[in-house]
């Protein structure tokens, strides 16, 4: 089975045009005892793991070595360390102490359960190989400085993180303007993992449900367990510079400023190749 896609590019190109097969090479004995290698077709799977793949691999990769660098780039995980302590900030500004020590818990359990859901749990249990890592799959995939990721890649850890994440902070703010920031971030995550070939879209989109399901549970445990929220969200949601969540306006534009500038940064880094 064969695949072809072509992208344009003004930017540095790797190759004009790219043609895919996937198998698995098998070396041939020759009369002069060299060897060569024939590629036989993987057993047929089902009509959706087929169109996984297909779609998977029509997804990953370009020619262009701009994009790869921007991938690489957005998934590593020193590029969100700014963000990370502009979320702190946030948490900070607006909380009281027992408030920043359950939203910060909340978080913390979010984390856990979506990422140790998927690792410690699905990956090993489905096994499920990363397509860079599929026998029949792997010589077809567009990798990027080398990387392969794990054996197993069911379900996608990043996207279940980040989405439980996005979920949470959604709810806990209520501010329709840093949502709407907050899933383009998840997403951008999700983007890098297909087109870096360690995801199938079924793993992210496994991972995806996960995530919005665990940052909505989390949200109400904190709604229920945290000292005084409830009190403290009403009051502040009743002045004009405070969100529906009771967070301050400026804490919430500084948080959404930190994400515009770390997209700045991924594509002007990116240059850079």
């Amino acid at each position: 089975m064969s695949i072809t896609k072509f992208t344009g590019s003004f930017l540095p190109c790797k190759q004009p045009l790219q043609t895919r097969s996937f198998g698995t090479l098998h070396p041939l004995a020759t009369s002069n005892g060299l060897h060569s290698f024939s590629l036989n077709s993987p057993p047929p799977q089902p009509m959706l793991l087929q169109l996984d793949q297909q779609l998977t691999l029509w997804l990953n990769g370009s020619q262009s070595l701009y994009l790869d660098q921007l991938a690489w780039t957005a998934t590593q995980t020193a590029t969100w360390i700014p963000l990370s302590i502009l979320l702190f900030y946030l948490i900070i500004r607006n909380n009281d102490l027992p408030g920043i020590g359950g939203t910060l818990l909340a978080l913390g359990l979010c984390i856990l359960l979506a990422d140790q859901m998927a690792s410690t749990v699905f990956k090993p249990w489905v096994g499920r190989f990363r397509p860079t890592n599929d026998p029949n799959l792997m010589y077809a995939v567009d990798v990027v400085n080398g990387y392969r990721g794990g054996k197993f890649g069911f379900f996608s850890s990043h996207a279940a993180n980040t989405m439980a994440i996005a979920t949470f902070l959604s709810l806990l703010v209520r501010q329709k303007s840093l949502s709407l920031w907050l899933y383009s971030w998840a997403l951008l995550n999700c983007w890098t993992r297909v087109y870096l070939g360690v995801h199938y879209i079924g793993d992210l989109l496994t991972g995806t449900l996960w995530g919005l399901f665990v940052g909505w549970v989390v949200f109400k445990l904190w709604l229920r367990y945290c000292p005084g929220v409830s009190l403290r969200r009403e009051r502040n949601a009743l002045r004009m510079q405070f969100t529906a969540g009771g967070y301050s306006l400026g804490s919430v534009h500084l948080l959404i400023a930190g994400i515009a500038l770390s997209y700045l940064f991924i594509a002007l880094r990116s240059l850079f190749v």
